[in-house]
């Protein structure tokens, strides 16, 4: 299996391969690389897709202690980007995934040729969003996910998708993946809800950047990817009708669409100009 040391842990990551642009894939709280298996399935044979866990999450290692700050994580993305060769490569990142993405596109735009935010936000959690997550953080110390499990699913996933008698194996199967995280995960979850928000900072993000969001996402609601569209100058804003947070599970195919018809948009790179005129007839 494939494992990268960064910054004293081991991440795991899953590579692709092949000539096409690298699409580094960022995965939301207590999933791991997997989430995006619909999307890489759709998109590796036009692209590289580099898809890895967080440090204390899936199969990627971190140092016994306290909680996993979101800083750390951020860190570990530019040096993962970096050690890889990657740059400038797209950057999907969904909640978590996505907190990790704005911080690296507003602080190391060198690293990035285009953000996809998928059911995110740049704001710290309010109050009453934190006394609530605290408490699941709390149980999941002492108790594990299986306390839980319900509630999250109920948080994660839109009311389209939960009472879909035809999807009940779906829930099922990801209700099932949920429970395979280990008590420790608590500690990413403790960073993910003490994170600080980086509204201040998205005035500085100038990469080509899509913001996809469910109708029926609870976590990271509309209004709050209406903000990042707002703030991030040229950002192109689609909302997934019946879709909750986890909007890539729920209807991957409208989620792959919109990927691809921004990717294929982007303009060429500058080196891809160069050869377009040098292969141009006099």
């Amino acid at each position: 299996m494939p494992f990268l040391t960064i910054r004293g842990v081991q991440l795991y990551y899953e590579d692709t391969g092949g000539p096409g642009e690298p699409i580094v894939f960022s995965h939301g709280l207590l999933w791991n690389s997997n989430l995006y298996s619909r999307q890489i399935e759709a998109l590796k044979g036009r692209y590289r897709c580099i898809a890895y866990d967080h440090r204390g999450q899936g199969r990627s290692t971190a140092p016994p202690g306290k909680g996993i700050d979101l800083r750390t994580v951020y860190e570990d993305a530019v040096a993962f980007i970096q050690a890889l060769g990657l740059a400038p490569c797209h950057f999907v990142g969904l909640s978590m995934g996505g907190f990790v993405g704005l911080r690296v596109a507003a602080r190391h735009p060198e690293l990035l040729r285009s953000l996809t935010l998928l059911d995110t936000s740049a704001c710290s959690e309010s109050l009453w969003n934190l006394s609530r997550y605290w408490l699941l953080t709390a149980t999941t110390h002492w108790l594990g996910l299986r306390p839980v499990v319900d509630r999250l699913m109920s948080i994660y996933f839109g009311q389209t998708f939960m009472k879909d008698p035809a999807r009940a194996a779906e829930r099922e199967e990801l209700r099932r993946q949920l429970l395979q995280n280990p008590r420790d995960v608590w500690r990413a979850m403790q960073g993910v809800i003490t994170r600080r928000g980086v509204t201040e900072e998205l005035s500085r993000i100038s990469t080509p950047t899509l913001i996809l969001v469910g109708e029926e996402d609870v976590v990271t609601r509309p209004e709050m990817a209406e903000t990042l569209h707002t703030r991030i100058q040229g950002s192109r804003l689609v909302l997934l009708p019946h879709v909750g947070h986890m909007s890539n599970l729920e209807q991957p195919e409208l989620v792959n669409r919109a990927i691809h018809r921004f990717l294929s948009g982007l303009a060429p790179r500058q080196e891809e100009f160069g050869v377009m005129a040098s292969a141009a007839p006099p």
